[in-house]
């Protein structure tokens, strides 16, 4: 993807806050005391999550960020994974009585702070986690980190459009990018009525 391209997404764009586990992540410090992520390593773990998330069958894809909800689904819709956009039930990957029981190959999630549900019951379940981690995320339990800001729409829609595409090349679904029909857009849902 042109830099450009991941410049006008807000994706590198951290927070002032920091944790030890995210410094290697990061490019720099703005003067105004804002992280900025490398784009070389976000584009790097990308691609392997992506090769990952190729030979799971059973992906679960989670977030309570409202902002999200339209970029899960659509990944969701693309890769056949499945999809909890809101409250994660308790149960969802441990409790097999639960009508909504899933057992999942992988689990993808969007804030591991604000899906922290999510990321004890994969824990608990032994399911491989791979997190999209900003600047101020703790990171124990994350099997793999995604780093970048889940705190934009348009970011995180990158994020899930660039997986989706890295997916459908692995699976040998897509020859190459130009043949992925989707835009950044499409994963970004429709833009509220104002």
């Amino acid at each position: 993807m042109p830099k450009e391209e991941y410049l006008a997404s807000g994706i590198h764009i951290g927070m002032k806050q920091k944790t030890d586990q995210m410094k290697e992540f990061i490019y720099k410090i703005r003067e105004d005391g804002l992280a900025v992520l490398n784009l070389s390593k976000i584009d790097e773990r990308i691609k392997t999550a992506a090769k990952f998330l190729a030979r799971s069958e059973n992906i679960l894809v989670v977030t309570r960020k409202s902002i999200a909800f339209d970029s899960i689904k659509k990944f969701a819709e693309v890769t056949s994974a499945r999809v909890v956009a809101g409250r994660f039930m308790p149960g969802t990957l441990t409790n097999p009585a639960y009508k909504h029981f899933f057992e999942a190959q992988t689990i993808v999630i969007v804030d591991p702070l604000s899906d922290i549900q999510a990321l004890q019951e994969a824990t608990k379940a032994r399911v491989p986690i791979i997190a999209i981690c900003d600047t101020f995320n703790e990171v124990k339990d994350i099997d793999m980190i995604i780093p970048a800001n889940n705190k934009g729409k348009r970011s995180i829609a990158t994020i899930f459009w660039l997986l989706a595409r890295e997916i459908l090349k692995e699976r040998k679904q897509i020859d190459s990018d130009k043949d992925f029909k989707y835009e950044i857009k499409d994963f970004e849902g429709t833009p509220e009525a104002s």
